[in-house]
Order: C-alpha cells, then sequence, then structure tokens
C-alpha cells in the first residue's frame, strides 16, 4: 500500500485499526496517517474491545480473523464494542472473501467489507464513505452482501453441518491459509498476504491436509470447491 496525499474533508475523522498481522497494521497506520487521526489500534479481541471503548473512534478498520477472547474475532470484537461505542462505523478490512466471514460481520453490525487487495486511495474513500453512513462493499462481494441482508443464506455459503464440522477443526489462521492455497496462491504468495513465512505456511498446509484427512493441494481445491467456501 502507498502513502496518499492529505485530504482536508477526511483528516478529522477518528480511526482505529485492528489486525493481528503487526508489520500489516503498521502499513495500514502509516497509509492513512496523512488523511485521517489515528486513535488507536490492537491486535487481540480483548485489547481491541477496550481501546475501541476508550477512544471511541468514528471509524474501526477490522480484520474478522482476530485471535483472543471466546474465539469469535471480529464478529465478537463488533458485538462486544458496539455497546460501548454506538456511534462508531465499522469496516471489515480482511483478507478473506468467503461468503460466511462476509455475512457474520455484517449481521454483527459492519457498515462495510473490503478486502486487503484493496489500494490506498480506495481504502481513504471507503472510509470517508462509511464515515458519512454509507455501506462500502468490495464488488464481487455484492451477492453475499444482498443475501446476508435479506436473512438468505450467502450464495456460495455451505450451509452443510459436516462441512461446518469439518472447517471447526481448522483455526482462524489454518482457515485463511486453506482458502489461497485453495484459489491457486503459491506458498510464497500466501506467505507475502498473511505477513508469515513461507515455513509457516507450509506448517499450517500440513495441518490443514492432516484434519481434512486429504493428500496435496489439488484435493483441497476440490474439497473447498464442492463446500463453496472459496
Amino acid at each position: 500500500m502507498t502513502g496518499v496525499s492529505e485530504h482536508p474533508d477526511t483528516n478529522h475523522i477518528r480511526v482505529a485499526v485492528v489486525d493481528d498481522h503487526e508489520m500489516f497494521r503498521a502499513g495500514v497506520i502509516a497509509t492513512l496517517q496523512p488523511a485521517f487521526t489515528i486513535v488507536g489500534q490492537a491486535g487481540d479481541v480483548d485489547s481491541s474491545v477496550a481501546m475501541i471503548a476508550q477512544t471511541k473512534p468514528d471509524v474501526v478498520l477490522l480484520d474478522v480473523h482476530v485471535p483472543g477472547g471466546e474465539g469469535g474475532g471480529g464478529t465478537e470484537i463488533l458485538t462486544k464494542a458496539l455497546s460501548y461505542s454506538p456511534n462508531t462505523a465499522f469496516l471489515a478490512l480482511s483478507v478473506s472473501d468467503s461468503a460466511q466471514d462476509v455475512g457474520a460481520v455484517i449481521r454483527a453490525g459492519a457498515r462495510g467489507y473490503v478486502t486487503k487487495t484493496i489500494n490506498a486511495t480506495d481504502l481513504v474513500a471507503a472510509i470517508h464513505q462509511v464515515s458519512e453512513g454509507y455501506a462500502v462493499f468490495s464488488p464481487k462481494l455484492a451477492g453475499f452482501v444482498l443475501s446476508a441482508f435479506q436473512g438468505a443464506p450467502a450464495a456460495g455459503a455451505d450451509n452443510d453441518v459436516n462441512a461446518d464440522e469439518e472447517l471447526d477443526r481448522l483455526s482462524s489462521r489454518e482457515q485463511e491459509v486453506m482458502r489461497l492455497i485453495a484459489r491457486g496462491y503459491t506458498y510464497r504468495e500466501v506467505a507475502a498476504e498473511l505477513f508469515i513465512s513461507v515455513k509457516t505456511v507450509e506448517t499450517h498446509m500440513s495441518a490443514v491436509l492432516r484434519k481434512l484427512q486429504l493428500s496435496n493441494r489439488s484435493e483441497l481445491t476440490r474439497w473447498a470447491t464442492v463446500r463453496r467456501i472459496i
């Protein structure tokens, strides 16, 4: 993400950043500081809720998969933090573009959802829009969002109980790695996307295959495609 020039009409907006990847969080903050007032940052559920309760930001950039708390990640933060800061707008900023994740955070109260492939200019615009009360979503997520607001099962979401049980075997990080690998990312690309080492990706991938009782990434891609979770 490259830096953006200062926008006089947005630099009064108070923004907080929640993401468990410290390097990514620092990069986002450096990108946004010319345009907004950064009032806080956090990397887990409990510290995020406490930070939001204390600073009451106008907008929170929220990763979906954040550790800590009771294991609910971004949806848990939303549920708890909105009771302390009801006027805060939440914009999910996540590597995940799964219907499950999109539907969960929208129902929990997020005003928008964009993926981490967004460029700096568009992210600044998205923050400005949600601060004014508009809903903002990455274009490819529109169908998921419509289904979530209508209360219907999101298109592409897997509602099969067995699939849910299989997914529950994986940690949040393993699910992130699984989805990227199933989409065709190389280990190096996954490492760059998630700000982890290639060795760590290999470790997570081995755990995913073992837990799902699969032999290779081709089987994983078929498994994820059949369940429509990529």
